[in-house]
């Protein structure tokens, strides 16, 4: 077997790229948060996340059509994976988010909400065996801490265990998404995102008009459209780049910083600034910090396979031959990789899902 050192993009050029994608992913999404809050006083809950997925969904797949993106064939053993994701995170998540925030009230949901980075990091750890290290692992719990100060509302109400298990459900759900989600990571981000919206978006529009919900005036419809778009499918597409180049409990630490990104628009938007604030960004950059600076690196080994997913030619990863134009753009084919072993930094990103004995 060829040994190989390093790669041009195998470690800390393509971690900080995850990094970036999943923290821009964050600010996009908290960002849409005051506002989708603004547009909960004019529509119900259940209806707005159905037009926040429709929307995200119906102008991926048309951004697809009109640049003639290429058709996806996923391998069979994904299938699962996928649809598990859409299952999880596109349709029982929402529905139980929804069961529990009609009996409690927002003070004890925004602590529990932060429990989805925490079973994302778990299922990661402990079912599907990603790397980790104590770095790592302080670096979530400082994002973590950062995340519940935030949020903490001084005296937080639940309302019963009933409410209580469906936020808890629901992150639990969206957890599992996160992780299932990691497994296609490979595809094209933009039409991973596309299927998502496309088909939780329609679920959750037929339920809510089956509870008896109403459309509300064109203008709040149309500022759901455009944060369903930004907020949250622009922003999945980013958290998907950093799945693949992270894994699940990395990519899922820099996604817990959105409540911080949504608190600096509610800052410029006129709320009052706290210290609260203040301590929040500490502990989440401290957190953050760690995470940049993590340094993975061992011999290990990558097994001969043919396969077909998106790549590029600066990762180190992907060396065969090519037309040069083709080479120095991102793209899809079948292609092969020999059987090698080398040793440069890495993440537990897709191309890194090896065994790990201490």
């Amino acid at each position: 077997m060829p040994t190989r050192q390093g790669g041009a993009m195998t470690g800390g050029a393509r971690s900080r790229s995850g990094a970036v994608a999943g923290l821009a992913a964050a600010a996009l999404f908290g960002a849409g948060t005051p506002i989708a809050k603004l547009l909960l006083g004019q529509t119900s809950p259940w209806l707005l996340a159905g037009l926040l997925y429709t929307a995200f969904g119906l102008t991926l797949s048309l951004w697809r059509i009109a640049r003639r993106s290429p058709r996806v064939r996923i391998p069979p053993a994904e299938v699962a994976p996928l649809a598990g994701a859409v299952l999880f995170g596109g349709v029982l998540a929402p529905v139980l988010l929804m069961l529990g925030l009609v009996a409690m009230p927002a003070s004890g949901a925004s602590l529990l909400l932060n429990a989805e980075a925490l079973f994302t990091a778990l299922i990661a750890w402990l079912v599907f065996k990603e790397a980790t290290s104590r770095r790592i692992v302080t670096g979530f719990a400082l994002i973590a801490a950062g995340a519940a100060v935030l949020s903490w509302p001084g005296q937080p109400q639940f309302a019963g265990t009933w409410p209580t298990l469906a936020v808890l459900g629901a992150c639990l759900c969206w957890g599992i998404d996160n992780n299932l989600t990691r497994m296609v990571a490979r595809n094209d981000p933009v039409w991973l995102a596309a299927v998502k919206g496309a088909v939780a978006g329609p679920a959750n529009l037929a339920l809510a008009f089956s509870l008896g919900a109403r459309l509300a005036d064109a203008a709040a419809v149309g500022a759901a459209a455009a944060v369903g778009v930004l907020s949250y499918g622009v922003s999945l597409v980013l958290f998907l780049s950093a799945l693949a180049s992270l894994g699940s409990a990395r990519a899922g630490a820099y996604f817990a910083v959105a409540p911080f990104f949504g608190a600096i628009l509610a800052l410029a938007l006129g709320e009052p600034f706290s210290w609260t604030l203040a301590a929040a960004a500490a502990l989440m950059g401290a957190g953050i910090t760690l995470h940049l600076t993590e340094h993975h690196n061992h011999e290990h080994a990558h097994p001969a396979v043919t396969h077909d997913h998106w790549h590029s030619h600066d990762d180190g990863h992907h060396s065969h031959a090519h037309d040069p134009a083709v080479a120095a753009l991102r793209h899809s084919h079948e292609h092969t990789h020999s059987a090698i072993a080398h040793t440069h930094s890495h993440c537990p990103d897709a191309d890194h899902r090896h065994d790990h004995h201490t």
